[in-house]
């Protein structure tokens, strides 16, 4: 029996090969393409998402996953695990979080965290917790450290188009055609849990991503060399080689991870959505 273990939701967007490595659960929230159910990275992907707009015009919703799913996830991991660390998407996006905290609330041995985060903003807190748990720490405190570094991140995505914000409400018509006309791409952050405009570039992508890493690089001086997400919904693969290229130029990791971000991100902000993710000191 193992005496602690990683899980996360799917919204985690890590790579499987990382996933297994790390011997992390994910719980997989809810795709609704029209009527029909399919479990995140099990019965759809990104690929899925974008071929389902292209198909029906119509943009997947996500549903967070319910209290009794929840418990009886916990429960079978507690089967053969003493103690589990939950990793939720923040409770600012999804009613995930508190879902989750009601399900553990009638069970022992469960902590569920509020990543304040989502895709490898999540990501990048689940590998610091295995590093952790590595060490030998508890689950006290892991949580611990992990929450003390959460305001650390420097999490951002740059959208190529807005139409899938649009679609889901997030932006006016005038706002999506004027990003058309003028070839605005915004920079999206996540700040207190929350998501938000940071900056609006402008020009073609490729000018406004070797930008983008430039800025990343001037605003975070003191980053953490330990590792870095490149993460992306599908792409151009020379938009994403270019990001890489900036980011080996301008930082010095000691790991760079590239991950495909999951339905979640794509469901929103659709192709060609590129972000780079990791802690500052």
């Amino acid at each position: 029996m193992k005496k602690i273990l990683i899980s996360s939701d799917t919204t985690c967007d890590l790579p499987q090969s990382i996933i297994d490595k790390n011997e992390i659960s994910l719980c997989p929230i809810t795709i609704l393409l029209g009527t029909e159910e399919h479990r995140d990275m099990i019965d759809i992907d990104a690929n899925g998402v974008l071929e389902y707009v292209e198909k029906t015009n119509v943009l997947p919703k996500t549903a967070a996953t319910g209290i009794y799913a929840y418990k009886e996830y916990f429960e079978k991991l507690l089967e053969n695990n003493e103690q589990v660390i939950h990793f939720c998407i923040s409770s600012k996006a999804s009613s995930c979080y508190s879902n989750a905290v009601k399900a553990a609330e009638e069970l022992k041995n469960v902590f569920v965290v509020d990543s304040y985060s989502l895709s490898s903003g999540q990501g990048i807190q689940l590998l610091e917790a295995c590093d952790l748990l590595k060490e030998g720490k508890t689950a006290e405190e892991i949580i611990g450290e992990i929450e003390a570094k959460r305001d650390k991140s420097q999490i951002s995505f740059v959208v190529d188009r807005l139409d899938f914000l649009y679609k889901g409400g997030r932006c006016s018509s005038v706002a999506m055609v004027a990003s058309k006309v003028l070839k605005i791409h915004p920079s999206i952050a996540i700040s207190d849990g929350a998501l938000g405009v940071k900056k609006k570039y402008m020009g073609n992508m490729a000018r406004c991503l070797t930008q983008y890493v430039k800025d990343i690089a001037d605003e975070n001086p003191n980053y953490d060399p330990k590792r870095c997400f490149i993460t992306h919904s599908p792409s151009d693969r020379e938009l994403v080689d270019l990001v890489a290229d900036g980011v080996k130029n301008l930082f010095k990791f000691d790991e760079i991870i590239e991950t495909t971000a999951g339905s979640t991100v794509t469901s929103h902000c659709g192709y060609n959505t590129i972000g780079v993710i990791f802690y500052n000191k």
